[in-house]
């Protein structure tokens, strides 16, 4: 497995510093260095939002301040990952070119200020983002101590989304959708606007969606939320052009989990590397398995953007300070939710921030460094621990990444047309819908992947699809051939409704022949009022608020298999759980939400049918979870989530990493404790 950060192999430990902030007082930088090395520093990233320190003025560049840093912690064994600065622009330019400040959809232009305050399509800005960024680059982009571009800074991260109503924006979506459509008669009829008498007869009519104008056409409404994620997408490509006249460094950008304005699968295409920001919210019940869990979720889906490791470019070592409540991590949680990251496939834990700053919003948000005490907190020395951690394991985590032999059909374009429906109910829980899907697998301890309607499903043995909603083009002929030579396919309510346009499917289901159903009515109902079971693996379970009303199709070369029924009302005897053998594979279709353990216990059975079953499926305590990375030799991580100790069953003789000592029989897993092994 290739590295993609060239010449170093090893795990990265670190985080964002702002050394700008204490240009004056030249003592602490010098002590950043020193607590750097004593924390098992060997990254940083440098210039998110030091625009206004590198260009004063318009034209007038100031980087001898900057290149010093990274010369002094190139000097002390420390890199440097160099960010593009347009993640806040500085008062000079918001304030002398309007055009530059995005427009909300009220019609209003923001003020300067805040961050990710900018119009992505405004040439102005273009021009000056262009400039100040080829600056970085021919400066310092050939510097030994730079190893990685990491352009601007979680794009999108205001109030906004990213999506800005200026003129210059609505002349761009109209440009965009004559470049897709081409004619003013193929979007009316895409848009189906003879829908209330809303039929476009000029490019000109057509206006982003806002409260106080049109909502009402869902086509429009996903047009401007896939022009919106394209507009940023090549916003940030004119970045990494950029920042490549005189580098050949490598490019990410700072990820947000599923952060629902950007289709972060087209973003990955033009990224040499993923990276995202994770700051779960622990201690959020009375226990952290859920809170564990999605964040195993989030963790897959950037693995799997590019089917590689990943960076976790930010989280915290303590708190934050922007929740609702900020509870401190606990002793031991800290070491424990950053190894999650790297059992997932990071090969990085870094941290916003370095250190704290003195003033501003952020100045009680977590850091390495306090305002007072320096080294001698607990933060400091949980963080130094585990960088000495990091360091132990690195030679046998890097270069390995997980290689899931199942999948999960996750598509920003499904999200967005799901929200976007009126009925059968208000919330139609899309992300919920597919975490709900995921966790069986987390808790059974079997890797997947993320994946979307326009990636390969060629070497899964199974591919889960909840609520795959929205058809694209070509997408039904791609599970037909999947299935047809030999994979499992699994799909649920509410998929194949409508075509790529947000419009309806007539006739029948597009995977009629291969589901063997066809689907007539959807029913959403309030579980305590309509209660409603089905049987499966000897077990009874509850139905949830969603439950479609479908038939089997007859098929006398491949019958179709009901594997449970409804049990009330009037679709009482109606299939919930069907199964059809189709070429060498078999297809699947659940026509109701269901409780959990309905859907462990079937993905549990799908497991072993396809025989990817986890080593250490079965023996898994509540609350542990495992990961697997491959490599010459395979790495497990056991974590426990739990607030109490619990044994494991190891499945087989264990070393550990890094020491070597032989583990079998039964462990136990201190609170907290995430215990690395080989074979």
């Amino acid at each position: 497995m290739k590295t993609v950060i060239k010449g170093y192999p090893h795990l990265l430990h670190g985080g964002d510093y702002n050394p700008e902030q204490w240009l004056d007082c030249p003592e602490v930088l010098e002590e950043d260095v020193r607590l750097m090395k004593e924390a098992h520093v060997n990254c940083v990233s440098l210039g998110i939002f030091s625009w206004a320190k590198l260009e004063p003025a318009e034209g007038e560049y100031h980087f001898g301040w900057l290149r010093k840093i990274i010369d002094r912690l190139y000097e002390n064994g420390i890199y440097t990952i160099l960010a593009t600065p347009s993640g806040a622009m500085p008062h000079w330019l918001a304030e002398q070119y309007d055009e530059v400040r995005q427009v909300g959809p009220d019609g209003l232009r923001n003020l300067p200020g805040r961050r990710h305050n900018f119009c992505p399509t405004s040439p102005l800005m273009r021009r000056k983002v262009k400039k100040i960024d080829r600056e970085l680059s021919r400066r310092l982009g050939d510097h030994p101590g730079v190893i990685l571009w990491h352009i601007s800074n979680e794009y999108g991260n205001n109030r906004l989304g990213g999506a800005c109503h200026c003129e210059l924006c609505q002349e761009a979506f109209r440009e965009w959708l004559q470049k897709k459509y081409g004619t003013l008669d193929a979007l009316n009829h895409a848009w189906w606007t003879t829908f209330w008498s809303h039929t476009y007869t000029s490019w000109d009519q057509i206006h982003s969606p806002v409260p106080h104008g049109e909502i009402g056409i869902h086509g429009l409404n996903l047009d401007w939320k896939r022009f919106v994620s394209d507009q940023m997408q090549d916003f940030c490509l004119s970045e990494i052009k950029a920042v490549r006249k005189y580098s050949d460094k490598p490019v990410t950008i700072n990820m947000m989990e599923f952060f629902r304005p950007f289709d972060y699968y087209k973003f990955a295409k033009q990224l040499d590397i993923i990276s995202w920001d994770s700051y779960p919210q622990w201690y959020a019940g009375t226990d952290d398995r859920e809170t564990a869990m999605r964040t195993a979720a989030c963790h897959t889906l950037m693995r799997s953007l590019k089917k590689a490791p990943f960076l976790m470019m930010e989280s915290t070592p303590s708190i934050v300070n922007w929740k609702d409540v900020n509870t401190q991590k606990r002793p031991g949680l800290h070491e424990l939710a950053s190894l999650q990251a790297v059992a997932c496939g990071s090969d990085s834990v870094q941290y916003f921030q370095w250190r704290k700053s003195r003033g501003g919003e952020e100045k009680f948000h977590g850091a390495v460094i306090d305002h007072r005490n320096g080294s001698n907190t607990r933060v400091f020395r949980e963080v130094a621990a585990l960088g000495e951690r990091l360091e132990q394991i690195s030679d046998a985590v890097y270069p390995t990444c997980n290689k899931p032999r199942a999948a999960i059909l996750f598509d920003w374009e499904n999200w967005w047309a799901v929200e976007d429906i009126q009925g059968p109910r208000k919330n139609m829980a899309y992300l919920d819908t597919v975490i709900s899907h995921f966790k069986p697998f987390w808790e059974l301890g079997i890797e997947v992947d993320f994946i979307n309607e326009e990636d390969p499903m060629e070497g899964y043995a199974l591919v889960a699809a909840p609520m795959a909603y929205l058809y694209r083009k070509g997408y039904a002929e791609k599970v037909k051939k999947y299935v047809e030579e030999g994979g499992t396919y699994l799909t649920t309510f509410f998929s194949g409704v409508v075509d790529e346009n947000d419009l309806c499917i007539l006739d029948r289901h597009p995977l009629e022949d291969v589901l063997g159903i066809r689907t007539e009515e959807m029913d959403a109902v309030i579980p305590e009022v309509l209660p409603n079971t089905i049987s499966f693996a000897d077990n009874c379970w509850q139905v949830g608020q969603l439950r479609e009303v479908s038939h089997v199709v007859e098929d006398a070369e491949n019958p179709i298999e009901v594997l449970s029924s409804y049990e009330e009302d009037y679709y009482q005897g109606a299939p919930a759980l069907t199964r059809k053998k189709y070429g060498k594979g078999c297809a699947l279709y659940l026509a109701c939400e269901t409780e959990e353990g309905f859907l462990k216990v079937l993905y549990e059975k799908l497991a072993e049918d396809c025989r990817i079953r986890g080593e250490f499926t079965g023996r898994l305590p509540q609350g542990v979870a495992v990961s697997r990375r491959d490599g010459e030799k395979p790495v497990w991580f056991l974590q426990n989530f739990n607030r109490a100790a619990v044994q494991v069953e190891l499945p087989f003789v264990c070393h550990v990493v890094p020491d070597g000592r032989t583990l079998e029989g039964n462990v136990t897993l201190r609170p907290y404790e995430c215990l690395i092994v080989t074979n």
